[in-house]
């Protein structure tokens, strides 16, 4: 379904995708530009996808803590930025919820710029009636609050395996084959890991009945889930370094999980228009 403005043309001279799909908010979490994982280019086709009434941002947008230990800045990375810029200039609302990897936003927390808002946390109420709170999450990981220093260990080991995605899917793509990333695979059959995602689902759902609403939305853990496991709904958005995952709220009030690798394989094979890749829960 073609957006508004769907005729004008993007800078560069480029022309707007014929298929953009009008959405009532948008929710991205841990892009982590400035690093060499980051799949910026998907996340532009993403959004370039989806006309929302509100983006909100969920944390780890850019990453700090790699960019002042190294510079790692490339065209995809500022393009992304100058698409969120665009976006606001035309009067969309965004809402910025500062994560641990871009802490330095929590400065400016409680200020507007434009149509930029910044936040600790938001309470967003769905068309299904229901509130949810939406947070980035670092606060209530054990290892982030108590151990910096193994968060930063585990960053580390973390980047490591997200090279290995990137060559590995260079592979992939000259054998014709879809992508797949090798960090996601790895840390799902790790034990720890999977206990590690079970309690922070558990702590956010607590979070959210302790503020009084019926759903979290959150990132922080690069796993995207739906789920009504613990009494209030859990959303994950994923990330765009490993999975490239957003969700969105539809006008009838469904949220979707859409992984956009997965999805833009299946639609330029035709097979269907917008593939969701999750339960949608009505």
């Amino acid at each position: 379904m073609p957006g508004a403005g769907a005729g004008r043309r993007l800078e560069g001279g480029r022309s707007p995708p014929r298929d953009v799909v009008k959405v009532r908010s948008l929710f991205v979490s841990d892009v982590h530009l400035g690093t060499k994982g980051c799949q910026a280019d998907r996340l532009l086709d993403f959004l370039r996808h989806h006309d929302a009434e509100t983006l909100f941002l969920v944390g780890d947008i850019v990453d700090g803590w790699r960019l002042r230990s190294s510079w790692y800045w490339p065209t995809a990375h500022n393009e992304v930025v100058q698409e969120l810029v665009e976006l606001a200039r035309k009067g969309k609302r965004l809402v910025y919820v500062a994560g641990n990897h871009d802490e330095f936003v929590r400065d400016y927390v409680g200020s507007t710029f434009g149509s930029v808002e910044v936040v600790e946390h938001a309470i967003h109420r769905g068309v299904d009636g229901r509130d949810y709170l939406v947070v980035h999450g670092d606060h209530f990981d054990v290892v982030v609050r108590h151990a910096r220093w193994l968060a930063l260990l585990g960053d580390w080991g973390y980047r490591a395996a997200l090279a290995s995605n990137v060559w590995l899917n260079r592979i992939r793509s000259r054998l014709g084959l879809a992508y797949w990333s090798f960090s996601s695979w790895a840390k799902l059959r790790v034990k720890n890991a999977v206990n590690h995602i079970g309690h922070f689902e558990e702590v956010l759902s607590s979070e959210a009945r302790r503020h009084s609403v019926q759903g979290v939305i959150c990132g922080h853990i690069h796993h995207a889930a739906m789920h009504e496991d613990f009494g209030v709904r859990y959303i994950n958005t994923g990330d765009w370094v490993e999975s490239c995952s957003g969700v969105v709220e539809h006008y009838d009030g469904q949220f979707e999980i859409i992984r956009w690798a997965e999805a833009r394989r299946h639609q330029m094979s035709g097979e269907a228009n917008l593939v969701p890749f999750a339960r949608a829960v009505a």
